[in-house]
């Protein structure tokens, strides 16, 4: 499908911001006959973010600068060249374009930091290239990247059902202090899900629509500590048996008296809820003095998805 082309002129780059995210609540059936397990997931868009550079290039090229640059992938296996191509051939394009990654986002931890990168990958080149695609179209290629990458596009907060990439929107109040205590090394999904799949019981079973009900009522109230309350992940146990020790931060981060602990995503980051900025603070110092995290960062959601930031002149 061929999209109307716009000129882009001399302009020198496009510069694409796009959060992490934490599960709030994340409940995960068994393992259906495709190998992939129905999820009912409540994201929140946090601000913790990847800026994606697109500037000039021959053919699809990708660099990465940040914490833990090392660690990320430049080859058809990164996810934002993935996307780069999909959207190229979706829209019958053939110009280059060299993709730049600057991360924020812990590699491999949970919170989604390359469904971001492909999220603000498939912006910045509509609009580096012109193509002019509606966001329900940019919704669709990013439903076939990943399951995360349409939250990345989306931000705020938001119901995700199916694999995760169908999305409701939550009604949400108010402003959530997080503390994120992350590690050096990362948890492979692929092997937390092959280890819940053999925690027998691990999930939730049968579950639909108001399996978190307790949950969004908390958001809608804007009520902190009803949320930390709420807070429920289904990998966590499967987390836990691959890296035991992050049952240390989890006990500190409730010792110094967050609202609520867990988890994000797959692991291995746990995320701390506070009650304020300053409350957040401290926790970050307590993780921290504790040893039991690598490194710590603190953020507050819900935030908006997928933004150009910087972008050609007329």
């Amino acid at each position: 499908m061929t999209q109307p082309r716009v000129e882009i002129g001399s302009q020198p780059e496009v510069r694409v911001r796009a959060p992490g995210k934490v599960n709030l609540g994340l409940r995960v059936g068994a393992r259906e006959p495709d190998g992939y397990h129905p999820l009912v997931t409540v994201f929140q868009a946090v601000s913790v973010y990847e800026d994606v550079v697109a500037t000039p290039g021959d053919g699809l090229t990708l660099s990465v600068s940040g914490p833990q640059a090392h660690l990320v992938p430049t080859d058809e296996t990164n996810l934002a060249l993935r996307a780069a191509r999909a959207l190229a051939e979706f829209a019958g394009i053939d110009d280059g374009v060299h993709l730049h990654i600057e991360k924020s986002v812990p590699v491999a931890g949970g919170m989604a930091g390359g469904s971001a990168d492909a999220a603000a990958a498939l912006l910045a080149c509509d609009a580096f290239w012109g193509a002019g695609l509606s966001r329900d179209q940019l919704h669709e290629l990013a439903a076939g990247l990943g399951s995360d990458v349409p939250f990345g596009l989306v931000g705020h907060t938001a119901i995700g059902s199916g694999r995760g990439d169908v999305l409701t929107p939550a009604l949400s109040r108010g402003e959530y202090h997080w503390v994120f205590a992350v590690r050096d090394v990362g948890l492979s999904t692929a092997r937390v899900y092959a280890e819940f799949d053999a925690l027998a019981g691990a999930g939730s079973g049968a579950f639909g629509p108001d399996s978190d009900l307790e949950l969004l009522q908390a958001l809608r109230a804007g009520d902190a500590t009803a949320l930390g309350r709420a807070l429920r992940n289904d990998l966590q146990p499967a987390a836990l048996e691959l890296a035991p020790e992050l049952a240390e931060t989890l006990a500190a981060a409730d010792d110094v008296g967050a609202l609520g602990v867990l988890v994000s995503g797959s692991g291995p980051t746990v995320a701390a809820l506070a009650r304020s900025r300053a409350h957040a603070q401290v926790i970050g110092a307590a993780l921290t003095a504790a040893g039991v995290a690598d490194t710590v960062l603190t953020a507050v959601g819900p935030v908006p998805g997928a933004r150009v930031i910087a972008s050609p002149s007329p």
